[in-house]
C-alpha cells in the first residue's frame, strides 16, 4: 500500500471548522466512568457522550492510525480525544519499531504523541537529504562487484577478512575513514549535495558528488535509511534508532 494512501487521514490534523455543539457535563463519563448507556428520544448518539472518554480512548486505541486521525475531524471534542498521548504512544512505537532512523523533528522533547507520528510519516516520504542526515549517520562503504579487482581485493566486504569499511561526513565538507581503513590512505576528500529543482519547486536531480568521482544517486530504503551509490561502489547509512535525540533536520522538510 502506498504511504499516502494509508496515512492519507493523518494529514488531516488542524483543527476542523465545525459548529461547537454544548458539551454536557458528563461528556467525560464522570471522570473516565462513561455515560449511561440510555439514550432517551431526541437525546445526542455520539458515542463520546454515551460511553465517556475513558472508554473511547480504549476504542480509538484498538483503531489502526489512519482511522483515529479521521476520527479527530467529527467535532473538536473528538479532536481532543482522538489526539491523546494514551493512544499515540503505543502508534509511534509501532512506526518505529524496525527503523533505521527516527527523525529528530518527531523526537522533540514536549510534543504530543500525535505530532510526533505526522512528522515521522512526514519524513519518511522524504526523497532529498541533507548535509544533517550524511554528518548524523555512520556510513558502511563497499565497492560494488563492477569495481576493479584491484579495489575489491582491499575491500573486507569481498575478502571477508576484517572490519567493514566506514565513512563519516562532517560539517565543513570534508569526509574521513578510520586509520586502518586500506582504501582510503589518508587523502582529502570533500563532498557536495546537488540538487536542481524545477519551477514548481519538484527535484529535477539529486545526487551527491565526491571530489571528481562519479556521482552517488541517493535512495531512501524502506526503513528510513539512505542509499548513496554510483556504478562503482554504495554508502549506507547504519541504523541508529537508540539516539534518544532522533537524526536528520530540526524542522520539516517538504
Amino acid at each position: 500500500m502506498d504511504i499516502d494512501d494509508e496515512y492519507a487521514g493523518v494529514y488531516e490534523w488542524k483543527d476542523v471548522d465545525m459548529e461547537d455543539r454544548p458539551f454536557p457535563e458528563d461528556y467525560g463519563g464522570g471522570g473516565g466512568g462513561g455515560g449511561s448507556g440510555v439514550v432517551a428520544p431526541g437525546e445526542s448518539r455520539d458515542p463520546l457522550l454515551i460511553f465517556g472518554s475513558g472508554i473511547m480512548l480504549m476504542i480509538l486505541g484498538k483503531l489502526d492510525a489512519r482511522s483515529v486521525a479521521l476520527a479527530r475531524l467529527v467535532c473538536r471534542r473528538w479532536m481532543f480525544i482522538a489526539s491523546s498521548d494514551y493512544i499515540w504512544a503505543p502508534k509511534c512505537d509501532a512506526l518505529w519499531a524496525g527503523k533505521a532512523h527516527i527523525p529528530r523533528t518527531a523526537k522533540e522533547r514536549g510534543i504530543p504523541k500525535f505530532l510526533a507520528y505526522l512528522l515521522s510519516v512526514m519524513d519518511a516520504k522524504r526523497n532529498r537529504i541533507l548535509q544533517r542526515d550524511l554528518c548524523d549517520h555512520i556510513w558502511d562503504f563497499h565497492f560494488k562487484e563492477s569495481a576493479p579487482d584491484y579495489w575489491k581485493n582491499l575491500d573486507p566486504y569481498w575478502t571477508g577478512f576484517g572490519n567493514r569499511m566506514k565513512r563519516y561526513f562532517h560539517g565543513d565538507g570534508s569526509i574521513s575513514a578510520d586509520a586502518d581503513d586500506r582504501v582510503w590512505g589518508g587523502h582529502e576528500s570533500c563532498y557536495t549535495i546537488v540538487t536542481g529543482l524545477l519551477e514548481d519547486g519538484s527535484i529535477r536531480e539529486h545526487y551527491i558528488r565526491i571530489n571528481r568521482w562519479l556521482k552517488l544517486s541517493v535512495r531512501r530504503r524502506d526503513d528510513w535509511g539512505w542509499e548513496l551509490s554510483s556504478s562503482l561502489c554504495s554508502y549506507s547509512s547504519l541504523p541508529d534508532a537508540e539516539k534518544e535525540e532522533g537524526t536528520g533536520p530540526s524542522s520539516p522538510v517538504i
